[in-house]
């Protein structure tokens, strides 16, 4: 069967600190199972094909990548499935019109979608998006593939597991698929669907821009259950690593075949294991690969002490995220964090002693914050500043769908699934934060996101003035070391960009 996978555009808004115009990894991994099953596949890469293409769609929001009348004129005729993924639910909305026009101009072909968003709301998505027929819920490789071949075959889908379905004005599920624990045995991205070249020429990364980059995954899940995230429902709390040697030769062979230089790991937690990473980096080390390699995702800190801080920088780790979310002892509890900010700090200590890069990832007005929580988090802020983390991501909290938080929240009806609450789940524009806590209102919380910026970087630039002097010049030279040069480079870059364009 000939299969297109479809990976949409980015919505992106100008002023945006992120913006996820990175290569579609999910959609290569399912690809190359695909493949392997027998299939022949189509990768419409949304973003990789037109990267620098901008149009504007709505108040602030710009289209980075294909329009959709373009993505629909790719699909091959004789498609006999179209698979689009959908990780953030902040562009459900955009891509729910996608789906349907796809749906509408290719009536004839079976749709699915699957990623972080149908996984988490599979009703509420067929509810509102007349044009999809079929969600893979969970991990894609083992469900898309026997999905394909029932389709192929004649089979019932019912007898799918992983799917949800429609049945009449409902919908319904199939039941749950296990966890893929082989995780070696899954055959590598099949990138050469994917126009990598189209992001390397235009620095498009998730991580610091250091030449070449390659994304990679050396592990699947992870073990915690943080109340604002969605991992539970969408990879269980299983965390499952591979093994250490077939993700150095997955390096290597990048090396031979592409000459890169940087690695991204998307890891949703790379470091749990203090052998594996230690492994690893040895490892690394020996085969003198002269690459670099980042953690953008974030990473716990228990398994990073000195000797393992040692081995990172040594093995070419430049930048890591840790993400202690919170500097309030309340917040953290309530968030089931699980992390001890003393240890946090030491391991913060060791890896800037030994030259890594680190970022603070941080969440402001969770449920049931309050001021006091927040001038805690700010204090943090600072001393975190002061031990020599690098960068700071202040966010204010969003209930993001599939966590426990967004089930809270939904149960208290203070979420409603309209086109409103999507868009404005996209946390990284400050000026549309939405409040979830009854203490503080949006509006201080809009003033206390700035101020998480300001005392972090105020403060890191009082204490070491050479800082503000390098990020100056990396600025204008066009060389990032951290995330936060990157972030700003990205905004003026894309304000400069915005008044160009015009709509089509």
């Amino acid at each position: 069967m000939r299969i297109c996978l479809v990976r949409p555009p980015s919505i992106v808004n100008p002023i945006s600190y992120i913006a996820s115009l990175t290569p579609p990894i999910g959609l290569a991994y399912v690809a190359a199972a695909l493949r392997k099953a027998g299939h022949e596949v189509v990768l419409i890469d949304g973003i990789g094909e037109k990267p620098l293409q901008s149009v504007p769609i709505a108040h602030n929001l710009v289209l980075r990548g294909l329009t959709f009348a373009e993505i629909c004129e790719r699909i091959p005729k004789d498609a006999g499935l179209i698979g689009v993924s959908g990780m953030f639910s902040s562009e459900w909305v955009h891509i729910r019109e996608l789906i349907n026009l796809i749906s509408k101009t290719r009536p004839d072909i079976p749709l699915a979608a699957g990623g972080e968003h149908f996984t988490a709301e599979p009703a509420v998505s067929m509810r509102q998006c007349p044009g999809l027929s079929i969600c893979v819920i969970g991990e894609g490789e083992e469900t898309i593939v026997e999905l394909a071949g029932a389709l192929e075959e004649g089979r019932d889908l019912g007898l799918v597991a992983g799917l949800a379905l429609r049945d009449g004005d409902g919908v319904r599920h199939t039941g749950a698929r296990a966890r893929i624990r082989s995780v070696d045995d899954i055959p590598q991205p099949a990138w050469d669907l994917v126009p990598l070249s189209a992001y390397w020429d235009n620095s498009l990364s998730y991580g610091v821009n250091r030449g070449k980059s390659m994304p990679m995954l050396a592990s699947r899940g992870c073990p915690y259950q943080c109340t604002f995230c969605s991992n539970p429902g969408m990879w269980t709390t299983r965390w499952i690593a591979r093994s250490p040697t077939l993700v150095l030769d997955e390096i290597e062979e990048y090396k031979k075949r592409w000459g890169i230089d940087n690695v991204d790991f998307y890891d949703l937690t790379a470091i749990v294991k203090r052998d594996w990473i230690l492994e690893f980096s040895k490892g690394l080390v020996a085969r003198k690969l002269g690459i670099t390699w980042q953690l953008p995702s974030g990473t716990r800190s228990e398994a990073i002490d000195a000797e393992v801080s040692k081995w990172l920088y040594a093995s070419g780790c430049r930048n890591m995220n840790y993400a202690p979310e919170s500097g309030s002892e309340g917040s953290l509890k309530r968030m089931k964090k699980n992390v001890s900010i003393p240890k946090l700090t030491a391991s913060l200590r060791d890896a800037v002693r030994e030259g890594l890069n680190v970022k603070i990832n941080i969440i402001i007005g969770m449920p049931d914050d309050t001021h006091l929580d927040t001038w805690k988090t700010l204090w943090f802020l600072v001393k975190m500043s002061w031990h020599g983390a690098h960068d700071v991501s202040v966010g204010a909290f969003s209930p993001y769908p599939g966590s426990e938080l967004y089930h809270r929240l939904v149960k208290e009806k203070k979420i409603t699934h309209d086109d409103e609450y999507f868009a404005k789940l996209a946390y990284v524009d400050i000026t549309e934060t939405v409040s979830y806590t009854d203490f503080i209102s949006s509006r201080w919380l809009r003033i206390y996101n700035w101020l998480g910026f300001a005392v972090f970087y105020g403060s890191n630039y009082l204490f070491r003035p050479s800082r503000f002097l390098k990020t100056l010049r990396n600025l204008r030279t066009g060389r990032h070391e951290s995330r936060g040069e990157m972030a700003l480079s990205g905004i003026l870059h894309r304000l400069k960009l915005a008044p160009a364009v015009k709509p089509v």
